[in-house]
């Protein structure tokens, strides 16, 4: 049965109300409100160009970031147990992530108007997202999605021509993007890659990285708007953060992570009363009673290596900030 907040979305998109909704990774908690109703809660956004807040003139300043992720031994049980469900046949692709503890004197606000990043996300005492991928986009009718997958430091020799000739990661990417054509299947017709594993460069507190995205698209029903929430609740979770075949991956991902994702890898996003855009919640940073944690991850396939994928994992602890 569809939850009552994915049933106030087809409310809304039938009247072409606008609302923004913010959706946890299990989609028991999600969280839809107005313009009003979401300023005074005081939730700040930036939703590639739609923002709700006025930017503020920062002048760079260096802070600290002391990261302390699980114990390598504590990642290589849940990366064993993933690898053997692998090697079963029980998923192709499992997208394990983990806790990081971070300290750091900057407050959740003062990271969020200091960092830059494609979607952005305050909710006050909570958490923060600074995420460069796009969930799904909507307009005139064009659904379109853009599955990320494949990051490498910038600054290796050769970087981007071994990140896209890289047997493991190219296996990765064909995996999720066959994953989100199959999701798109699901509420469009016509779907097709449009494009296919181009690389983006994000700079972070540390260095800079490559990523690499692709673009698929399909057509949905004249009278889409009216079904937003069927539309989101079909896809969701999103592929590029579960794995494939989704249903036994979730499964596996819960036995694996010792850890509440919470609104971690949910989705955030913005229907203004014809269009939708949304982001998936990585690169997040969630304050707790212990402190603040930073919750990431990645993909793994039969040709991960465990302390390659570690390393990945602690890379992607970052602040996007120039």
């Amino acid at each position: 049965m569809i939850p009552a907040g994915f049933k106030r979305m087809n409310e809304l998109g039938s009247r072409s109300e606008p609302f923004l909704f913010i959706l946890d990774f299990d989609l028991s908690k999600p969280l839809i409100y107005s313009p009003k109703e979401a300023e005074e809660a005081g939730i700040l956004y930036q939703l590639h160009e739609r923002i709700n807040f006025t930017p503020c003139a920062i002048v760079p300043t260096r802070f600290n970031f002391k990261k302390s992720p699980v114990l390598p031994d504590v990642y290589q049980r849940s990366f064993d147990l993933v690898m053997n469900h692998i090697l079963a046949g029980n998923s192709y692709l499992v997208n394990l992530t983990c806790p990081t503890k971070i300290d750091t004197e900057l407050s959740l606000r003062e990271i969020f108007f200091r960092s830059k990043a494609r979607y952005k996300l305050l909710v006050p005492e909570s958490f923060i997202v600074f995420s460069p991928e796009i969930f799904i986009r909507i307009n005139d009718g064009i659904i379109s999605s853009y599955p990320m997958k494949g990051t490498i430091d910038a600054s290796v020799p050769d970087a981007e021509s071994i990140l896209l000739t890289n047997p493991k990661e190219l296996a990765e990417h064909h995996t999720i993007v066959d994953l989100i054509r199959n999701d798109l299947n699901l509420v469009a017709k016509d779907v097709h890659v449009e494009k296919f594993r181009y690389v983006e460069e994000i700079t972070t507190n540390f260095t800079k990285l490559f990523q690499v995205s692709s673009m698929i698209t399909g057509t949905l029903p004249l009278d889409y708007s009216s079904h937003i929430g069927d539309i989101l609740f079909r896809m969701l979770p999103a592929g590029s953060v579960t794995g494939a075949p989704k249903k036994k991956t979730v499964e596996i991902i819960r036995e694996a992570e010792n850890y509440d994702r919470g609104y971690y890898t949910g989705i955030m996003g913005y229907f203004d009363g014809s269009t939708l855009d949304s982001g998936v919640m990585i690169r997040f940073i969630e304050e707790t009673p212990e402190g603040k944690v930073f919750k990431s991850g990645g993909g793994i396939t039969s040709q991960s290596k465990a302390d390659a994928e570690y390393r990945e994992m602690i890379d992607k602890v970052y602040v996007p900030i120039t």
